[in-house]
C-alpha cells in the first residue's frame, strides 16, 4: 500500500501536472503598436487655435513648471477671443476609488482656473468639471498612460 502511495505523490501526480500544463496553451494576443497621430501643418495651427493640456503629477493636483506657461498660452488665447467660454475639466489615471477621482479631478481643474483668473481672464468665462479616471486619454495600465490621463483638459464653448 505504501509504495501505491509514494507512486501517486511522486510521480503520477508531477506528471499530469505537467502534462496539464503542456496542454493548456493559450494563444497570446499582441497589441499593434501605437502609430503617432501626424503632424498638423502650420496652415491648420494658424487656423485653429487650440487650447492645450496640463499634466500633474501622481496624487497632485498642484500645478507644474510646464503647466504655467501653457496656462499663459490659453490665458492669452482667452484674451484674444474675448467671447469664448471654456470648461476646464479635471482628470485621474485608474488608480484610486472613483469617488477620491472625483475629488482630485476637481482640485486640479479648479487650480488651473484660479491661476487663469489671476492671469485677468474673466471668471465668468470659465467653468471647471471633473470626470475623474471615467474619460481616459491614453489605454494602457502603465506609467505611460497614467501620466497621459492625469490632466485638465481645455473644451471652447
Amino acid at each position: 500500500m505504501r509504495d501505491v502511495y509514494s507512486f501517486t505523490r511522486y510521480l503520477l501526480i508531477p506528471s499530469m501536472m505537467f502534462l496539464g500544463a503542456c496542454c493548456c496553451e493559450k494563444e497570446i494576443a499582441v497589441a499593434p503598436e501605437a502609430v503617432p497621430p501626424p503632424a498638423p501643418s502650420p496652415v491648420a495651427a494658424a487656423v485653429v487655435p487650440v487650447l492645450g493640456d496640463l499634466f500633474f503629477d501622481f496624487d497632485k493636483s498642484a500645478l507644474r513648471v510646464d503647466a504655467s506657461e501653457q496656462l499663459k498660452a490659453n490665458a492669452e488665447w482667452l484674451k484674444a477671443n474675448s467671447k469664448s467660454r471654456v470648461v476646464i475639466e479635471g482628470h485621474c489615471d485608474e488608480r484610486g476609488t472613483n469617488e477620491y477621482n472625483l475629488a482630485l479631478g476637481e482640485r486640479r481643474a479648479v487650480n488651473a482656473r484660479e491661476y487663469l483668473i489671476k492671469l485677468g481672464v474673466d471668471p465668468s468665462r470659465l467653468k471647471t468639471v471633473s470626470f475623474g479616471e471615467e474619460r481616459p486619454f491614453a489605454a494602457g495600465h502603465d506609467e505611460e498612460a497614467w501620466s497621459q490621463n492625469r490632466r485638465d483638459h481645455f473644451v471652447a464653448e
